[in-house]
């Protein structure tokens, strides 16, 4: 086996600065410049995000699907009954709404004049069912009606201004005392505009008050927290900017704000607390930010680096939906870590040795020391004349003493003398908080789970209390005979019809009528559940797997499901199958990644398994809340919903990016101290030591602005927020305070072994580089 060699003896040791350090220390001491250009590029940005910036929509298809292939031949054959439709629910209380027929032909003729309208169907003219289940599109007790609207484009897209038409078309209705409600993308559409400052500021006063209990100063708590909204701020407006070249999901602004307030303020933080740490051992602050971004710094860079990959790796899933999702995440992370490697050392280079002035309580940076903040101590300026770093010549021993001290240092050493207890208490959490993964349902959350102030809401109870749950998604059955003979279409026709009788979980099928071309047939099926349930989904998957094969056997025509119920069904059986291959790729990549840095085969093995483990758990949480309805109506959700088809993949992507944050912060101290002593138990017990309580703080922290997005009306960001929240959690807690210890107790210096073959084909990269190598590692314990 291959081990690393020990650092020199830093008493003797002369370092050469390296780019991140020079980037720091000229950062830190033309503070002004870095400040100007920030702001400029800020500006510029802002300019131009309000001038070209795009809109985001939640139009996207998946092409060589079913359910779009459906829709092909339904455009070529019948535009008028192609398209995306959209339902205007109209309900009178008191009388018949056969009573507003005038109002009625009015509103369908306005409707029609809509740009982008193709057809308008007038529910008090239309042929309702006549026998089974009352569909509409008016009720039996004519009370209650649907007018059935087909855009060319999605509805959701059009912007908001295209409802003020809509409303201007619809007051007669209104006039006449009636309700009128959207329903589906065109109430999506009316929805309020997210509004996540609430939810930032809530996560803001959080974080300012878990900084201030734990290190004590004011400008320290605020500084990461300021830095970081700056970096989010250009970060959106770069999104938007690409938005206007491509089209990313609402959801997506969200969620790059989330993932780039948290992993911004963690980057801030760490340097922030490495560079305080060095001016209380004596260095200069210049010299002290130089010395933080080429440590510290060097950790953040591969960090963000690790998210990033993460984030791409969403690509896998070969859906531009999905993937763009996780580049609209990435482009946050990467201003968060431009932001962290020169805008903050520039506020550090600004304060100077003021950056602990203003406390609530004994400043403390990494450790906490037994006789108060010491005094800066004279530092060594051997070399510094020809651009080497200043080298501070205390020895280990004081360290050594320093840690001692500290709390986390015992705690490390209970873990030590009782590993496998530690191990088996963690394992038996993520297992009991794991356990309702196996339980999980995957689906599409529809307009039912929403609050009752949305339109889409109303106009989904009205639409299900008036013709059942199914109405909320009909599913169009489209069979293609153009290739089949004139003389044989009355067979399939009635081929078809027989086949479509009877269908399990279908309260109706309506009779096959042809196009206006008589190439193709078109039916719409109507579930006994709401387009949500399970038995939806098996229902399309019935007819498009055996009933429409079935009803077009023998016969060169094609059957296909449609509509948007049936994209949704699609769209779940892809995520779902291709869900595996992310995780695959992501934990690979993650995998190489640790192993390259640190130089140790179980290290990174254990870095996977962990994470792995820790993600299960938070799924875990989530499916109790939301589809076990533990919680869920204290968060504002209606009933017990599936979970989004794509929140585990973002969830994972995410997820494992940001526990492998906490996972090289930590193992970086580890393996500094192991390169200093070759001792692997004094190692991990100094690491705890220095890096527990920086981790404990950005964990809340992270925490906190997960959590304040609970509040968001978006049940998919509610998800995101629980799932990321509680993964954070549990990843800071079980993870990092009881398998991280236990198992590199466990593991001892076999922790660090690589065969020599991979040891030589593997690329070299440094957590945070030579300069760590600072004499603060344990002595070795005799």
């Amino acid at each position: 086996m291959s081990h690393p060699q020990p650092a020199r003896d830093p008493g003797t040791a002369v370092r050469r600065t390296g780019a991140l350090h020079a980037t720091g220390a000229w950062c830190a001491r033309h503070f002004v410049i870095v400040f100007v250009l920030w702001l400029a590029a800020l500006a510029v940005l802002q300019v131009l995000h309000h001038t070209y910036g795009g809109d985001y929509s939640d139009d996207f298809s998946i092409s060589g699907t079913q359910s779009q292939e459906g829709l092909d031949v339904l455009e070529a054959h019948d535009p008028s009954a192609g398209g995306y439709s959209s339902q205007v629910v109209v309900h009178d209380a008191d009388a018949s709404l056969t009573s507003l027929g005038s109002q009625m032909s009015t509103v369908v003729g306005s409707l029609q004049k809509l740009p982008d309208v193709l057809s308008v169907q007038n529910p008090l003219t239309a042929q309702s069912s006549t026998s089974g289940p009352d569909v509409g599109p008016l009720s039996s007790d004519g009370r209650t009606a649907y007018l059935t609207i087909r855009f060319s484009e999605q509805p959701s897209t059009l912007g908001s201004g295209y409802l003020d038409g809509v409303d201007s078309a619809v007051q007669p209705l209104r006039s006449a005392g009636a309700e009128v409600e959207y329903g589906g993308s065109l109430g999506e559409l009316a929805r309020p505009a997210a509004n996540d400052r609430v939810s930032e500021a809530i996560g803001f006063g959080v974080a300012v008050v878990v900084l201030l209990i734990g290190f004590g100063s004011l400008v320290a708590a605020l500084l990461p927290l300021v830095t970081a909204l700056v970096c989010v701020v250009c970060g959106i407006a770069l999104l938007g900017l690409l938005a206007a070249a491509t089209t990313f999901a609402t959801v997506s602004p969200t969620l790059a704000t989330m993932i780039g307030l948290g992993v911004g303020i963690d980057y801030a933080l760490f340097l922030v607390t490495r560079h305080r740490q060095n001016v209380m051992d004596g260095k200069d602050p210049v010299a002290a930010a130089g010395a933080a971004t080429a440590t510290s710094g060097r950790a953040v860079l591969l960090s963000g680096c690790t998210v990033i990959i993460a984030l791409c790796g969403l690509w896998v899933s070969g859906i531009d939906f999905i993937g763009k999702l996780g580049l609209a995440a990435a482009v946050t992370v990467v201003t968060a870590v431009l932001g962290a490697l020169t805008l903050v050392p520039a506020v550090l280079g600004l304060m100077g040795r003021q950056i602990d002035r203003i406390h609530v309580r004994r400043p403390i940076a990494e450790v906490e020391t037994g006789g108060g903040p010491r005094a800066p101590e004279p530092v060594e300026r051997r070399g510094a004349a020809d651009g080497q770093e200043p080298v501070d010549p205390r020895g280990a021993a004081d360290g050594q003493e320093r840690a001692a001290q500290g709390t986390w240092h015992r705690y490390a050493q209970r873990v030590e003398r009782r590993p496998w207890w530690f191990l088996a208490t963690g394992v038996v959490l993520l297992a009991v908080l794991a356990f309702p993964l196996f339980f999980i349902q995957l689906g599409h959350i529809g307009d039912g789970a929403d609050p009752r102030s949305f339109t889409d809401r109303r106009a989904y109870d009205l639409m299900s209390s008036a013709f059942g749950p199914g109405s909320n998604g009909p599913l169009t059955l489209v069979i293609d005979q153009s290739k089949v003979s004139q003389d044989d279409r009355s067979a399939l026709e009635s081929q078809a019809e027989q086949a479509l009788a009877k269908v399990p979980d279908a309260a109706l099928i309506t009779p096959l009528t042809p196009t206006s071309d008589g190439d193709v047939l078109i039916a719409t099926a109507y579930s006994v559940a709401a387009p949500q349930d399970a038995r939806t989904t098996g229902l399309v998957n019935h007819l498009k797997d055996d009933v429409l094969p079935d009803a077009v056997s023998g016969t060169a025509a094609s059957g296909y499901v449609t509509g948007t119920t049936a994209a949704q069904v699609d769209f779940l059986d892809i995520v779902s199958s291709r869900l595996p291959l992310i995780i695959a790729v992501v934990v690979a990549l993650a995998f190489l990644v640790i192993l390259a840095v640190f130089r140790g085969l179980l290290v990174a093995v254990k870095a996977a398994v962990l994470n792995v483990l820790s993600i299960a758990a938070s799924y875990g949480v989530v499916v109790a809340v939301f589809q076990w309805g533990w919680g869920g109506p204290a968060l504002g959700v209606s009933g017990d919903v599936p979970i989004e088809s794509y929140v585990p993949m973002m969830m994972f992507a995410i997820v494992f990016g940001l526990s492998m944050d906490y996972e090289i912060f930590l193992l970086t101290r580890i393996h500094e101290a192991w390169l200093a002593t070759h001792d692997p138990k004094a190692s991990v017990a100094h690491a705890l030591e220095i890096t527990a309580r920086v981790i404990t703080c950005a964990a809340l922290i992270m925490v906190s602005v997960f959590a304040a997005f609970l509040i968001s009306d978006n049940i998919v960001v509610k998800m995101l927020g629980l799932g990321l929240a509680a993964s954070v959690l549990i990843d800071a807690t079980v993870v990092r305070l009881l398998l991280v210890p236990a198992v590199m107790t466990l593991l001892g210096r076999a922790a660090w072994w690589t065969p020599r073959w991979l040891d030589g084909i593997l690329p070299h990269l440094d957590a945070e580089g030579p300069e760590s190598r600072e004499p603060s590692a344990p002595a070795v314990r005799r």
